[in-house]
């Protein structure tokens, strides 16, 4: 599949200080993410990044926002709907990371491990799509919708046929 939505940033050709950037899909570019993130429609995917290359400390920052309209199917109704996801994001990539590297150092669990750059670039995009990733619902649903279990047997039929009681009666 051919990446339709890309915004690469060359680290060799990044200047120190700061950059903003604003991405904003096409009506194609939408598809494209709709089907990479497996989603069935997105009606507005864009992002407002700063991009800050610290050069003495080979860190390259990036701070984003996002605002993604994403149509799914709720897991109660079966209903479509709109959701508005809006998550703001920070990264950071080591400059002189390997991933040999990263893979030998030692992280707490509440450490933010610096993310390694490939091919000597930074996809935006991608970052931008990986943000709205993590954020999606695993079980979508409307808003207010909630999920009551209604048992189809009652509890005394349910008594009856249990195994386990009629094991009960061979105690007695």
């Amino acid at each position: 599949m051919q990446n339709l939505f890309s915004y690469p940033l060359k680290v060799e050709d990044m200047g120190s200080g700061s950059k903003k950037y604003q991405l904003k899909a096409s009506s194609e570019q939408l598809k494209y993410v709709a089907e990479v993130l497996k989603l069935d429609n997105i009606l507005r995917f864009e992002s407002d990044i700063e991009v800050s290359f610290l050069r003495k400390n080979h860190k390259i920052n990036i701070k984003g926002s996002l605002v993604a309209d994403v149509e799914e199917t709720s897991v109660i109704s079966l209903e479509k709907f709109i959701k508005t996801y809006t998550p703001n994001f920070e990264i950071v990539f080591d400059t002189e990371l390997t991933e040999e590297e990263l893979k030998e150092m030692e992280f707490d669990f509440d450490d933010d491990e610096p993310d390694v750059i490939k091919n000597g670039q930074i996809d935006l995009a991608d970052i931008a799509m990986e943000q709205l990733a993590l954020v999606l619902d695993d079980f979508p649903r409307k808003e207010g919708e909630v999920f009551a279990f209604e048992s189809e047997f009652d509890e005394e039929t349910t008594k009856k046929t249990n195994p386990f009681a009629a094991l009960a009666n061979l105690k007695k």
